[in-house]
């Protein structure tokens, strides 16, 4: 590995958005570390970005275990010795059935924040290390569109007109917020950190809410690239798609 790549990981890179991800961004260039839960379906993507002429290692990663993550830091740490992306891909949608407000599952909704929120606090704060390590760190949140209270209280739409759910939605506003303040924190340290709404891709994540979908997860992955790769002078603490930066 030359000292001029940058390297990045992705969590719940085996599949899916951050799949698309870690392809793109190894495409580029970028040595990818591909976090995955299954070791087994992380060590297929790895060898397919790979095959591709990409440069990409796998990595046991599952943002709920504390030492996992750790163990997941302490292994970039020695095998690159920083982190110069961080792309906090990793989500659950949960339940539905079980998010529906008067017939909520406590233990649903906790579980949804475990992965989407709390763990996207375990890997940053876990990394913030080897980020701090790079000239120009970035760290992406993949949020979503159903956390902005704008259009989801916008009676033109259509996001307005989905039932509600106390997880999922709620889950994605928080991060945004979280967004926010590790922004403010690390800009003097010109870490830049964004949140991102990819669109509803027609992935296994999606289909079990939205059906057939004609956007791809390779569409979904431009936005979350974009701003991995953002120059000095780009805004942090933002939350963007393809059209720029959207309402909170």
């Amino acid at each position: 590995m030359s000292d001029d790549a940058t390297i990045a990981l992705v969590t719940g890179a085996n599949k899916g958005i951050g799949r698309a991800v870690a392809g793109q961004l190894a495409r580029l260039g970028m040595t990818v570390v591909v976090g995955a839960r299954d070791p087994e379906k992380g060590a297929e993507a790895v060898a397919e970005i790979n095959a591709a002429g990409g440069t990409a290692h796998p990595i046991g990663l599952d943002v709920t275990d504390q030492r996992g993550v750790n163990a997941a830091a302490e292994q970039i740490a020695e095998r690159f010795g920083r982190l110069d992306v961080l792309v906090n891909n990793a989500g659950i949608s949960g339940d539905l059935g079980a998010q529906a407000p008067g017939s909520a599952h406590l233990d649903e909704l906790r579980a949804v924040f475990e992965t989407n929120l709390f763990g996207v606090v375990t890997v940053t704060e876990a990394m913030l290390p080897l980020l701090r390590r790079s000239p120009a760190a970035r760290i992406v949140n993949v949020s979503s569109g159903t956390s902005s209270m704008t259009w989801t209280t916008d009676a033109t739409h259509y996001l307005s007109r989905l039932p509600g759910a106390l997880a999922y939605p709620v889950s994605k506003t928080a991060l945004n917020m979280l967004t926010v303040q590790y922004a403010k924190a690390l800009s003097g340290d010109g870490i830049l950190v964004n949140a991102i709404a990819p669109g509803a891709c027609d992935t296994d994540f999606t289909k079990s809410v939205a059906g057939q979908l004609s956007r791809t997860a390779e569409d979904g992955a431009a936005i979350v690239v974009r701003l991995a790769t953002l120059g000095r002078e780009c805004p942090t603490g933002g939350f963007f798609d393809d059209n720029g930066r959207l309402p909170w």
